[in-house]
């Protein structure tokens, strides 16, 4: 996308700052502080525009801009929208939300067929469990380092001690089990046999950017199959062509039982999650219209953005493109982390633009956060691993943005050593 004007901001970033503090979060604007007094006030395609008229490339954003910021398709379709049915009654049938669920079973793997629209990717995995309750699944097992959400059934799940620990007890019958590990697993399902619900990430984000054995998920799937449990997929951050492929499923060939959609979904406008099921799975959600609901779960606004990023995600080509980029950003990443920061660095890892690099040393990571954003770069931190840096760029970088990617991170890897 090319950027023409940016608008003007005349307000003083230390009045943004103001604030945050005051009504806010003193702590998330202490954290904002650290990478200095800047704050961003404008986004297009892969690039962000400060207070100051720095231009930002943004390769962060927790895996929302798969499509860029402002992607022209998915705001035409959300302006339609605004301008003429934003909110529905809820009495009488509306076709954006219709359209948007056919879009997206389209899209999703073979047999899942239905759709229950919420607002962000916790809310879905709440939906899920609540699926799962209603086919007597009741004990739920989750992966160590899994991250699924803050609300208390998503967090009964994300299993890290830092989050959980302020609010327990959360729910009840939970076990974790090691990412990757399939004969775990399938101990812990003999243990709940015909009891269990299995949630799992095809590759851990929050955790680091772990990559399972191939073949993982297939194992998986069977072990469900054999032990009578009820599989979910969270595909929140790895989805809508994250991994080089429409869907992590895909990798291995798996339908889950349920799939969860969220962030990409958003086309990075408005918030919008979905869980996507097989008609066995979502009969209680058939049945009864109000078992589980929220006032703007499936908003035509929200429904037309959904619409409207899986068209572009699709016409664009992106899920090829974010194939192609990972491919080439990758092995150039571990090359100048190899030449500059040694063996302080443990590896470069991903799939399509999902990638994270992990270090041996406390605290680099962080360091290395902000030299980023320094040299120009915007990435992430994982927050299930302080020692893990990610990087979750759009699918429309130009030949022009990766070299900008790749000469900020040999900038940055340099300062880090001085």
């Amino acid at each position: 996308m090319t950027i023409t004007t940016w608008p003007e901001w005349p307000e003083d970033p230390v009045r943004t700052g103001e604030r945050w503090r005051s009504h806010l979060s003193r702590g998330r604007a202490a954290v904002a502080e650290m990478a200095g007094s800047e704050v961003e006030i404008a986004s297009c395609g892969a690039w962000v525009r400060t207070s100051s008229g720095r231009d930002l490339l943004n390769c962060g954003g927790y895996g929302v801009l798969i499509t860029g910021a402002r992607h022209p398709h998915v705001v035409g379709e959300v302006q339609r929208q605004l301008t003429t049915n934003p909110v529905s009654t809820r009495m009488l049938l509306e076709p954006e939300v219709g359209r948007a669920a056919e879009a997206l079973a389209s899209a999703a793997p073979a047999g899942l067929e239905k759709v229950h629209f919420a607002c962000s990717g916790a809310e879905a995995v709440e939906a899920a469990l609540k699926m799962a309750r209603t086919h007597g699944k009741y004990h739920l097992i989750s992966m160590e380092r899994g991250y699924h959400g803050k609300t208390f059934g998503a967090l009964s799940v994300t299993a890290r001690e830092v989050f959980q620990a302020p609010f327990r007890p959360l729910l009840p019958e939970v076990s974790h089990v090691p990412f990757g590990d399939a004969e775990r697993l399938e101990s812990e399902l003999a243990r709940y046999e015909g009891v269990a619900c299995v949630i799992v990430e095809p590759v851990q984000g929050e955790g680091g950017v772990i990559v399972p054995p191939e073949g993982y998920l297939r194992d998986v799937r069977r072990l469900c199959d054999q032990y009578g449990a009820f599989l979910v997929l969270d595909e929140v951050q790895t989805g809508l062509g994250r991994l080089g492929s429409w869907w992590g499923a895909d990798r291995d060939g798996i339908v889950p039982d349920v799939l969860l959609v969220g962030k990409g979904l958003s086309g990075g406008i408005v918030p919008v999650s979905a869980a996507v099921a097989t008609r066995e799975a979502f009969a209680a959600f058939d049945r009864d219209p109000f078992i589980h609901t929220s006032t703007f779960s499936g908003s035509p606004l929200a429904a037309a953005a959904a619409r409207a990023s899986i068209e572009a995600i699709g016409d664009d080509g992106l899920v090829e493109r974010a194939r192609n980029l990972g491919e080439t950003i990758r092995p150039e990443l571990a090359r100048i982390a190899r030449s500059v920061l040694g063996d302080r660095v443990r590896e470069v890892r991903g799939l399509g633009l999902l990638i994270g690099i992990e270090f041996t040393v406390p605290g680099l990571a962080a360091d290395l956060l902000i030299e980023l954003l320094s040299a120009g770069v915007i990435a992430n931190h994982s927050l299930n691993t302080s020692r893990v840096l990610r990087l979750t760029p759009p699918a429309v970088l130009t030949d022009h943005d990766v070299s900008v990617l790749l000469s900020a991170f040999e900038q940055a890897a340099h300062a880090v050593l001085t």
